[in-house]
């Protein structure tokens, strides 16, 4: 029999220093409840994410030291609450497993009677977890060698409603938007394959949009199509993609889920597609900033998998609820090759073999807000314009070089209203809409 001690004691070991090597670190914001010591709480969390449990045990093979979270460092915030480093042996995980690896730093320990709140802030991986996944198979230079732009953002739309339209209408709309400037057209996160609008028939008249635009333009066109179904459908639509020859396919990431998401990043690298991810129904858990996980740690287990595009919002220009400071941290961490803060509630982290994703900017977005987004964001990002496209008082075509020509006007350091003097269509658009800026 092993001695009788309070179990979830031990896991707070406050003299124990990471092996940055070897270790992985996750940072908690915790909320303990009422009556529960600290230590109670976060010994809790270490030990029921990783291998303990409510009590002692009769039987316990000396490994379990080994494998054992650490929780080392405690940080005292503002009221009842705190951050907790926990560290944890990267053998306690199955190499390459997202899966399973979620399953014991965010699983089980969000329900426990004794936290109020729990909320993942940040996971610092060591090369030795990080070798077994691929990251992107694109990354920032790929994409843009698809595209052939370099020196501004690649701009885009979703034809808005997001759903409703035809097959027919998608495609006269579709050509509207790439001939008016755009570099992409995208299905919404909702558009999957209803009635009125198979995947099939969008797909043929997309596509006929696309070449005919091509032509016209001399510049490249996509469709960032929305593949997201069943992991079997998803696999046939993927196919589909890439006989047309189109470069990208979208999922909405955080719905498929983590298995469909590794074997979709495998089956894309086979046929060469890059992956555009929407991150539709992340609010559900990144929103409170008490509880669930941050959409920075979502960020980066989401770059670790291997997407090439990544929504992260706007600053506070768009329609979405976001911090300018939080979204700029997103595309960092999305884009640099060591990610370097000075919160506590972040860690230094090299990126090693994996490439960089190119940041998603949308929600809410017009001509007058793109010198505030590339301001706070820069150009190595997408933007992505809806409504301020499709809400042009001239027609789409119009919207769309509205935004083209913003933009142009941003990299060339003109203000829009000086720029908007020579160009019809932005001049439209900044009447309709006016010209924002984050106070």
């Amino acid at each position: 029999m092993i001695e009788k001690f309070e179990w979830y004691d031990v896991f707070v070991k406050r003299d124990y220093k990471p092996d940055l090597e070897n270790d992985v670190v996750v940072i908690f914001k915790v909320t303990p409840s009422e009556g529960f010591k600290i230590e109670d709480v976060v010994g809790a969390v270490a030990s029921e994410s990783s291998v303990g449990t409510w009590t002692t045990l009769s039987i316990l093979p000396d490994r379990i030291w080994k494998l054992m979270g650490k929780a080392y460092e405690i940080i005292k915030l503002e009221g009842n609450s705190l951050i907790a480093k926990i560290a944890y042996p990267i053998e306690l995980f199955e190499e390459g497993n997202m899966p399973a690896f979620l399953a014991s730093i965010a699983g089980n320990i969000f329900g426990m009677r004794r936290v109020k709140s729990l909320r993942i802030e940040d996971v610092y991986f060591p090369y030795s977890f990080m070798k077994f996944f691929k990251g992107p198979l694109k990354g920032i230079d790929g994409v843009r060698n698809i595209y052939k732009i370099y020196g501004r953002p690649i701009l885009g739309t979703v034809p808005k409603p997001k759903v409703g339209y035809t097959p027919e209408e998608l495609e006269k709309i579709s050509y509207d938007i790439l001939s008016g400037g755009m570099d992409y057209i995208k299905d919404d996160e909702n558009l999957a394959s209803p009635p009125f609008c198979r995947f099939e028939e969008r797909a043929k008249g997309i596509m006929r949009a696309i070449d005919k635009a091509e032509k016209e333009s001399g510049e490249r066109k996509v469709w960032l199509a929305n593949i997201t179904a069943d992991v079997k459908e998803m696999e046939r639509r993927l196919k589909l993609i890439a006989d047309y020859g189109n470069p990208f396919i979208m999922i909405d990431v955080v719905i498929i889920g983590w298995s469909s998401l590794n074997y979709i990043r495998d089956l894309a690298e086979e046929y060469n597609l890059g992956i555009h991810a929407h991150r539709a129904f992340h609010a559900a858990f990144t929103r409170n900033r008490d509880h669930g996980m941050s959409m920075f740690a979502l960020s980066k287990l989401l770059r670790l998998m291997g997407v090439d595009q990544l929504h992260i919002g706007t600053p506070e220009v768009g329609k979405l609820e976001a911090k300018t400071e939080e979204v700029i941290e997103y595309a960092k961490v999305l884009r640099e090759s060591i990610y370097r803060s000075n919160e506590v509630n972040r860690m230094e982290q090299p990126w090693y073999h994996i490439k960089p994703v190119l940041p998603t900017s949308s929600g809410g977005l017009h001509p007058g807000t793109l010198p505030e987004v590339i301001k706070s964001l820069g150009v190595d990002l997408v933007i992505q314009v809806g409504g301020g496209v499709l809400g042009h008082p001239d027609g789409p075509r119009d919207g769309a070089a509205a935004v083209r020509q913003a933009v142009e006007a941003i990299t060339k350091g003109i203000p829009l209203k000086d720029y908007a003097t020579q160009h019809k269509e932005l001049r439209r658009a900044l009447e309709k809409w006016g010209i924002l800026r984050i106070s």
